[in-house]
């Protein structure tokens, strides 16, 4: 089990750091939340995943079940919020691109 555990572990660090360099790297304030939003979710719920594995069936693996499900059903409706705050406050789009494939 011990090595199950560290195996979602790693992967949601993975994920959690993959995030953070969607948020140092790309343009605009719409595509940092869709990598940190995405990704931080993600993350999270594999690391609780993770440590639920590591205690074995005991009161504390409900409590980081219920953790998992509040992060899962919060985080997104949050990033949602904010990006919808962030459009109805007419917050700029990245327009720099230097190529459009979309062009005809």
């Amino acid at each position: 089990m011990y090595i199950v555990s560290m195996f979602f572990i790693i992967c949601g660090t993975f994920f959690l750091f993959a995030g953070t360099i969607g948020l140092l790297r790309l343009p605009d304030f719409y595509t940092r939340m869709h990598a940190t939003g995405k990704c931080d979710t993600l993350g999270s719920i594999l690391i609780l995943f993770g440590m639920t594995f590591y205690l074995g069936p005991s009161l504390e693996s409900i409590k980081i079940i219920l953790i998992m499900v509040f992060v899962f059903l919060t985080s997104p409706t949050a990033t949602h919020s904010i990006g919808k705050a962030a459009f109805d406050n007419k917050l700029p789009l990245w327009t720099k691109e230097k190529k459009n494939d979309l062009a005809t």
